[in-house]
């Protein structure tokens, strides 16, 4: 399979043969991972392996996703990291600036690429993932169970294993309302979104399980409605971003 069939055949796995995977794999996996760009060389990530099986179950339980670390051959918890960047400060007789909104960014977008290249390296030997926001539904605690310290907090999990089996891959927008041309263009969205929405009706009604009768839009709708997870900014500042 070439790099391009790769990436475009991605599905969530919720569901794992239960094999575990050995942990030079996963550091084999994470070294490859490590190859991935950073903002400024900071390489503001560091990533938790979960071997104790009553952490494990603990995770999934605090991000509301026991099931699939029942069977998951390994389960990772991606994490934000200035504390590292401190003691680097420190060895030069400076205290760095971990507090403004751009460190965060810049944080959270390391993670995310560093995490991706994980998936990618992943998926080339045959393993699935789930992503797993859900971690974020209680930080704090996941925070002490995990002693992560100040300066360092939770972005997401992540299952790993070998899929039961593979689902179809989800239609994703057209690439027309997703690439703009010198400009944004806000006009083009009706009509697009109501053809994506006809795409996303057939494809719940048709898929081999979990079928609905749902489209993107009413999702979207329903989903964001109400704020989402309004504890993260007192979070943050527990944390010691407490920027204005």
């Amino acid at each position: 399979m070439s790099v391009k069939e790769l990436l475009r055949s991605h599905t969530s796995v919720r569901k794992y043969t239960g094999e575990e995977i050995p942990k030079e794999k996963i550091i084999d996996l994470i070294q490859t991972a490590q190859m991935a760009a950073s903002s400024h060389f900071v390489q503001a990530y560091s990533v938790i392996l979960v071997t104790d099986e009553e952490k494990k179950q603990k995770l999934g339980e605090l991000s509301n996703n026991e099931f699939q670390f029942q069977t998951a051959g390994a389960a990772l918890l991606f994490c934000v990291d200035f504390k590292r960047l401190e003691v680097a400060g420190r060895k030069h007789g400076v205290d760095i600036t971990v507090d403004t909104a751009e460190n965060v960014l810049v944080g959270v977008v390391d993670v995310a690429i560093f995490a991706q290249n994980f998936v990618i390296a992943a998926e080339s030997e045959g393993y699935g993932i789930c992503y797993i926001g859900g971690a974020r539904n209680n930080p704090e605690a996941i925070s002490e169970l995990f002693n992560l310290p100040e300066h360092v907090f939770p972005l997401f999990a992540m299952t790993v294993g070998k899929p039961t089996k593979k689902n179809e891959t989800k239609p994703r927008l057209p690439v027309e309302a997703v690439l703009h041309e010198n400009g944004y263009d806000v006009d083009k969205y009706d009509e697009i979104l109501d053809e994506y929405d006809a795409i996303m009706e057939r494809y719940y009604a048709s898929r081999s399980s979990n079928q609905k009768v749902s489209n993107w839009t009413k999702q979207m709708a329903d989903f964001l409605i109400d704020q989402r997870r309004p504890h993260i900014k007192e979070f943050l500042a527990s944390k010691g971003f407490t920027w204005k």
